[in-house]
């Protein structure tokens, strides 16, 4: 065995450290993403979407050879490990990656453009971050045009470094948004509780209570409150879970209002300044900006 000293690159991603924390990114990854689909000098964007998208199965004319997307969008895929940001887009196209059309591939282009805006871009594991970990969670209720089923996204800080995050789409119709919410506080949970115990394995077991903020009132009520009426006895077993949780103290549930809630990020499409003043507090920094 040879020590090689402190890990600077593996497997794309890189490893920085500075008196901030240790900085991760994938600069040469996406620049040579960017070479490989001949966009090095394409116009860049500010956002990784269009505002307001609702692609369908059938908009546009299909490919005749969908290998290229395929392969981009599973480029893409291994890029959210150190870029959060894309997660929701990459989610969202790569739901159709079994009949992809051109505009599904104008959008996958559009991704491209804004990662040319900042291919430094990367999470930030901060040194002074304390080991109090912070859960956000939120849902878009009915937000595919196509089976009308949620999207459940969900992001878990410790202090200030973000350490796991997720974009899913849901696995059943919501019949209301508390229910898409609460599926998503149920998500989160469970992704908690893994991580409490794998901190435990590390032996940093005197955590406090995890703070989970979401922007549902309803939502944050069911959690609280036993009692089970007509209107959310479909959804018993996750509330008997999350309820199980709160009464043993290992989340400590709190409101957060639409426009603070980080979680946004993961969801939808914000404006470009909401967008990226999230970002920040979530924790994806560009340490190298003035080279941009």
């Amino acid at each position: 065995m040879k020590d090689l000293g402190h890990l600077r690159y593996c497997l794309g991603i890189e490893i920085a450290r500075s008196e901030k924390g240790i900085f991760l990114s994938q600069r040469k990854y996406v620049l040579d993403l960017l070479h490989e689909a001949g966009m090095r000098n394409c116009k860049p964007l500010k956002l990784p979407l269009t505002p307001n998208l609702k692609l369908l199965s059938d908009t546009g004319k299909y490919m005749k050879n969908p290998k290229q997307y395929r392969r981009l969008i599973g480029q893409l895929i291994y890029l959210t490990t150190t870029r959060p940001d894309l997660s929701y887009s990459v989610q969202l196209l790569s739901q159709f990656m079994h009949k992809p059309t051109e505009e599904h591939t104008k959008e996958a282009m559009h991704i491209l453009r804004y990662l040319k805006r900042a291919p430094r871009q990367g999470v930030l594991l901060s040194k002074t971050s304390s080991t109090q970990l912070n859960a956000y969670c939120d849902s878009d209720w009915g937000s595919c045009p196509i089976s009308r089923k949620s999207t459940t996204g969900y992001g878990i800080l410790l202090g200030k470094s973000p350490i796991s995050y997720r974009v899913k789409k849901q696995g059943v119709v919501a019949r209301s948004s508390a229910e898409a919410e609460y599926r998503a506080i149920v998500e989160t949970c469970c992704e908690v509780t893994w991580l409490l115990s794998l901190l435990k394995d590390l032996t940093i077991d005197h955590l406090e209570p995890v703070n989970l903020y979401c922007d549902s009132q309803a939502a944050l009520h069911i959690m609280a409150n036993p009692v089970f009426h007509e209107r959310t006895k479909h959804i018993e077993l996750d509330c008997h879970y999350v309820h199980d949780k709160f009464k043993a103290k290992q989340i400590k549930p709190s409101y957060m209002s639409s426009r603070d809630q980080l979680a946004d990020i993961l969801t939808k499409i914000t404006t470009a300044e909401q967008y990226h003043e999230m970002l920040v507090k979530f924790g994806v920094v560009n340490l190298f900006q003035h080279q941009t």
